[in-house]
């Protein structure tokens, strides 16, 4: 398990997993995002990021799966989500590696927006989670600032975790404008959700 500094998080369950087929997805998926478009680039920072951890991003098509949203599977989400947001410390890629964007674990317990994510994301992905259900997405906030959000696909719709949020709430709950997101077929394919101006994940205070 993945920890900061020495401490981790225990995940109790394996969460149950449901494969969809392609049409199932893409019917789902414009059910959800009316305006799901076309692959567009990457955010700024997740190439280098692949660079260095190259076992983190294995491309390649798979099929899409969501999760069975369990109450054991919902509890696990509000559990990291809140002790990630709890241990990791908001700071901006300019004061911590002196680069306007750096995506990488907040392994000395500081980052912004993106490395909240990335370690929701892996932790959960130790823990069994399917990556394909996984899916780090760029918004935009209420202010209209670019910041990074992990998007959750289940059975019982998507719901996101967030650093500015404790609880984990359904992506209509938001408030934000979704602009991009990683496919479930493949991590380095990313998908338009509508907003076409360009949007660069920053750290956010909570």
């Amino acid at each position: 398990m993945f920890s900061i500094r020495g401490r981790g998080i225990g995940l109790t369950i394996v969460a149950g997993m449901m494969c969809l087929s392609a049409s199932a997805q893409a019917a789902s998926e414009r059910t959800l995002y009316a305006s799901l478009g076309d692959t567009t680039r990457s955010p700024i920072g997740w190439v280098e990021f692949c660079a260095d951890h190259p076992g983190e991003c294995r491309g390649g098509a798979t099929q899409p799966r969501d999760i069975v949203m369990t109450q054991a599977a919902w509890k696990d989400l509000l559990r990291v989500n809140r002790w990630v947001n709890d241990t990791v410390k908001p700071q901006t890629d300019m004061d911590h590696w002196g680069v306007v964007e750096r995506w990488s674990y907040p392994t000395d317990g500081y980052g912004d927006c993106e490395d909240y994510v990335l370690l929701k994301r892996k932790m959960l992905i130790d823990a069994g989670w399917p990556r394909e259900a996984l899916l780090i997405t760029v918004v935009r906030d209420r202010k209209g600032e670019g910041h990074a959000v992990l998007t959750v696909k289940s059975n019982k719709g998507e719901f996101i975790l967030d650093n500015q949020n404790e609880d984990v709430v359904a992506w209509t709950e938001t408030g934000y404008r979704f602009v991009k997101r990683q496919s479930q077929s493949d991590p380095n394919v990313w998908v338009s959700l509508g907003d076409s101006r360009p949007a660069v994940a920053t750290a956010s205070s909570r």
